[in-house]
């Protein structure tokens, strides 16, 4: 689950490019005036807050839960929904072949954590994507939020519509309904379509459909994989809730985060962020950044390494956090660059996500000797 407006030579690129596509062949004068005006309104939207993006023609789909549409330079990653990876390696094939139970020992091996790797259901996700989108002249582009753009890999976060029948489908959530995936509320639950995505998949578990089905070769470990991504979810959930109506509550995955934070020097703020990295000095303090989607993260400043150490956030690595603090403005005296930060100076000021029984963080903890960079 950060963007700003893309420079005038990037933009420029996009639209020459969608504008070629728009060329080829024989189409009349009056037709190809109309592409490039929409195809100009709809790159806009995308590096623009609203919720409503456009209508695109769909061009690729990598897998059941990311597809490429005409005219944009990253894919889309699809809101409310995992669905298992489709076989991308000649090793992975082989693997699998050599048995399905000892495929999965392989594949998990000593991790704390689920591990994702492709699997014949993942296939079959992929093939229901192509089915679902086969024939559709375009599609529907909607997010969650104006200001949540894209994600840590620059895709396009969105809720994907198809019109069959004179009916608009949210293929995110029949994604769930038909079993080929779960719903995926890891990082945030869904604002728009929670109760239906909900829904869908006590539908689909009812009826034993895709992932739920008796014997299917899918994840075993959904049992294992669901009370975590529900936790992260009810965490970033409250956060929302806390913080409605209220401008110093802040999700550091915004596109307009830093701006809200440098207004708000001096002041209190509460900001909701993924732990990146961990950077400890051994002369000078130690800093952990929260990631931000497509730029460098956001620092907070630890001088003291107890409290660093109470705080427990170096056992964090990709995990929610909410920090309280006062933004300030730090000068590096090298280059004179200026970036905003909080300086934690009691452990209190950190709030970790809630981990469920039997689980355990996805990091391991960051030896003291580490040195900054």
């Amino acid at each position: 689950m950060s963007m700003t407006r893309p420079t005038s030579r990037r933009f420029a690129a996009l639209l020459s490019a969608l504008l070629a596509v728009s060329l080829v062949g024989c189409f009349p004068a009056k037709e190809s005036r109309y592409q490039r005006k929409q195809a100009q309104k709809s790159l806009l939207k995308l590096e623009s807050p609203g919720l409503v993006i456009g209508e695109f023609k769909v061009t690729k789909i990598t897998d059941g839960d990311t597809i490429r549409v005409d005219g944009l330079d990253s894919s889309l990653r699809l809101l409310g929904l995992d669905t298992e990876e489709t076989f991308k390696s000649e090793g992975d094939r082989r693997l699998f072949e050599a048995g399905w139970q000892e495929y999965m020992k392989a594949k998990r091996g000593d991790s704390l954590r689920p591990k994702k790797y492709p699997t014949p259901l993942g296939e079959d996700a992929k093939h229901f994507a192509d089915n679902f989108f086969a024939g559709a002249d375009k599609v529907r582009l909607e997010r969650d939020h104006p200001a949540e753009i894209r994600d840590a890999y620059q895709r396009y976060l969105a809720y994907v519509f198809v019109n069959k029948n004179g009916t608009w489908l949210n293929y995110n959530v029949e994604a769930v309904r038909a079993g080929m995936g779960p719903y995926f509320p890891k990082y945030g639950q869904s604002r728009r379509f929670h109760k239906e995505f909900v829904a869908a998949q006590e539908e689909a578990r009812a009826a034993k459909r895709g992932i739920w089905a008796p014997g299917v070769m899918a994840y075993p470990d959904y049992d294992e994989r669901l009370p975590w991504w529900n936790a992260r979810g009810e965490f970033v959930a409250k956060f929302r809730a806390d913080g409605e109506g209220k401008p110093n509550y802040i999700d550091i995955s915004h596109w307009d985060a830093t701006k809200q934070l440098e207004e708000l020097v001096g002041k209190e703020v509460h900001v909701l962020g993924l732990v990146d990295n961990v950077r400890i000095g051994e002369k000078g303090p130690t800093r952990v950044s929260l990631s931000r989607q497509q730029f460098s993260g956001f620092p907070l400043v630890f001088f003291d390494r107890d409290v660093f150490m109470q705080s427990g956030i170096a056992k964090w690595q990709g995990e929610y956090v909410v920090v309280t603090g006062i933004p300030t403005i730090y000068e590096n005296r090298y280059n004179h660059r200026k970036q905003v930060q909080i300086v934690i100076d009691r452990a209190s000021q950190v709030e970790l996500s809630q981990i469920p029984p039997g689980h355990s963080p996805s990091a391991t903890p960051i030896p003291t000797s580490t040195p900054a960079q």
